[in-house]
């Protein structure tokens, strides 16, 4: 191949090895392309070749004073490595400059989860809307059920079909679909790995009452929750159903569809106990990203423990 393209014909060239070859999704390589695009930015004229160790560090340690946060610097550090990992193999590199380089140490945050009172105002219906609600509400409710109910993530929430549909004709196999009849979900999570996650009985009510006004999807499509236009709903116009709502019911917190995730974890676990179930539950690949909720979970015993122990506070 090559080695006289200019530094962005590498960076498309990479870009489009990972589409191709690696198959990642449109939305991974939009990520993957912002990050490189503002490497580009920041190394100049510097051939790629020519790009050292200690120019990354001190480009990471501008990013770092513009207050971005250590997660972002070290998605950005991942994506520069794997550049220069493939560059390595395609034409003269004496060592990738991103080797060694870590992130700043990002302090771990907690995930934020509702109270078991507030999740349950939240996607419960009004009682003077019942039986009553239009279409769009209704559609809005089963959305919040499920999230709650089977703590589904955005993308695969707003990925869901009726039912399963083939792939054939142009039309892509489903990713997800509900089966009422077994009380489950089936979702492709990260890693394009499908699970089932049962569907608790309100969710189970709240989809039955939507799918009974549902319209017949613009494009004809088999998609289970449709926007005010009757196309496929999107994870931004969800997002912004579930704040205006969280607002009007009054619930104090900044609610977005992962804090219901959280909320899901959090409140299966203090109940059960099991975290092997909520991982499976969840799709997390590895147990150590669902251990963060046994944190939410001591600090619940704590609040408990003072409130409840006669001894648990000095007089």
């Amino acid at each position: 191949m090559s080695q006289w393209r200019s530094k962005a014909e590498w960076l498309d060239a990479y870009l489009a090895q990972l589409e191709t070859q690696r198959k990642l999704s449109p939305h991974t390589l939009d990520a993957y392309g912002r990050d490189l695009r503002e490497l580009l930015a920041l190394s100049g004229e510097t051939a790629w070749p020519k790009l050292g160790h200690q120019e990354v560090r001190r480009h990471t340690s501008k990013l770092h004073a513009s207050g971005l946060d250590p997660r972002s610097i070290a998605r950005k550090l991942s994506s520069w490595r794997g550049f220069f990992d493939w560059l390595g193999g395609e034409t003269t590199l004496d060592a990738n400059p991103v080797d060694g380089i870590r992130a700043p140490k990002r302090s771990k945050s907690l995930p934020r989860a509702l109270s078991v009172d507030d999740a349950v105002r939240l996607v419960a219906p009004a009682p003077h809307h019942e039986g009553k609600a239009e279409p769009d509400e209704l559609c809005s409710r089963a959305m919040f059920e499920l999230l709650y109910s089977s703590g589904l993530r955005v993308s695969e929430l707003t990925s869901l079909d009726t039912h399963y549909c083939k792939s054939g004709d142009g039309v892509a196999a489903s990713l997800g679909w509900i089966d009422l009849a077994s009380f489950e979900v089936i979702v492709t999570g990260k890693g394009s790995k499908m699970r089932k996650v049962p569907i608790g009985k309100a969710a189970l009510v709240a989809l039955s009452a939507w799918l009974a006004v549902r319209p017949p999807a613009r494009d004809g499509s088999a998609a289970l929750f449709l926007s005010s236009r009757g196309t496929r709903i999107s994870p931004r116009v969800l997002q912004l159903r579930l704040k205006a709502h969280a607002l009007a019911t009054g619930i104090p917190a900044n609610v977005h569809p992962h804090v219901l995730r959280h909320s899901f974890a959090s409140h299966v676990l203090q109940s059960s106990g099991d975290l092997r179930a909520v991982q499976e539950m969840l799709g997390h690949s590895s147990i150590t990203s669902t251990q963060v909720y046994t944190a939410l979970d001591f600090q619940h015993l704590s609040r408990v423990y003072d409130q409840a122990h006669p001894r648990a506070k000095l007089k």
